[in-house]
């Protein structure tokens, strides 16, 4: 297992620096600039500002600077918000995404996974179609569509939950969370239900039930455990897709997390705060991944990690 944390942690290290190097170079050859603004700023006064924060000088010698300041965790200043550090808006706002985050992951694998084996077991009814047809309607649907039609029926319509905004309310988490959970969870059910439906045909499984265990035993200590495996293995980039899905569903419900930042950052030619952005969602990514593989270990003993 050691090994394979060194390995993976060597793979990560030239990974991470594809990915810093090309979001370096396509925001600043994006048009436009940190201080542009509608009213253009006298040529001076630009030229002191990119002095100040060392943007006079060529991209390669920034961009090595850059290096050198990830490499002490210094994202550095906000070009936008005075008398930030990127570090403190990514500190600001981590809890609330992360929040956010969590509470959709564990919708979408409690009902995605309850969905899919409740589908297996009703292999080719009318049940099992329906439930599928809807699943694939929450797949095709992205979730900056479905959140506004959340904000229509239960904020304006019913009036029972408030439209967006964020005091740490349990009912201001409701429907953020629902949007971000709702493609994940028509994602894992379909996963749980072919995966399911694998398991329940194969032979351990028909020698338990030869044995005369309860369908309930069967399914909960047989059957759940491997046919998980094809799900847990999803958690990776389902955790990607939350975290990326995120950035706009903080923006409609006008939530104050990384990813507001981000879009807000993006829109006002913030480099730094994009650049530490990008950077933050990157090894949350990686060590997301990394922590799926070794739960997948866990769960399928078959698995191991020594070599």
């Amino acid at each position: 297992m050691l090994n394979y944390s060194l390995k993976r942690l060597a793979s990560a290290v030239p990974t991470l620096l594809i990915l810093i190097t090309v979001a370096f170079f396509l925001i600043r050859i994006a048009p436009g600039g940190p201080f542009d603004s509608e009213k253009a700023l006298p040529p001076e006064i630009e030229a002191n500002l990119e002095a100040k924060y060392q943007l006079d000088d060529p991209l390669v010698v920034q961009y090595v600077r850059y290096l050198g300041d990830i490499l002490m965790f210094d994202f550095g200043p906000s070009f936008h918000y005075r008398d930030w550090t990127v570090n403190e808006l990514i500190a600001q706002g981590a809890p609330v995404s992360f929040t956010l985050g969590a509470i959709a992951l564990v919708l979408a694998m409690l009902f995605g996974t309850t969905i899919g084996v409740w589908a297996a077991l009703k292999q080719n009814t009318v049940a099992d179609y329906a439930t599928m047809s809807i699943a694939m309607i929450g797949i095709s649907v992205p979730n900056f569509v479905m959140a506004p039609l959340l904000v229509l029926a239960f904020a304006i319509g019913l009036g029972w939950l408030p439209a967006g905004g964020w005091d740490g309310s349990v009912s201001r988490m409701v429907l953020p969370s629902i949007a971000l959970a709702l493609p994940m969870i028509a994602y894992i059910a379909r996963i749980t239900r072919g995966s399911m439906i694998e398991v329940l045909h194969s032979d351990f499984i028909r020698t338990a039930r030869a044995k005369g265990l309860p369908e309930r035993e069967v399914l909960v200590r047989h059957a759940l455990k491997p046919a998980l495996l094809p799900v847990i293995s999803y958690l990776g980039p389902a955790a990607a897709a939350i975290l990326t899905g995120s950035v706009v569903i903080e923006r409609i419900f006008t939530i104050p997390g990384i990813g507001s930042h981000f879009v807000q950052g993006a829109l006002n030619r913030d480099y730094t705060l994009v650049m530490g952005v990008v950077i933050f969602y990157g090894v949350l990514i990686i060590v997301l991944n990394y922590l799926v593989d070794l739960v997948y270990a866990w769960l399928d003993p078959r698995i191991r990690y020594d070599n």
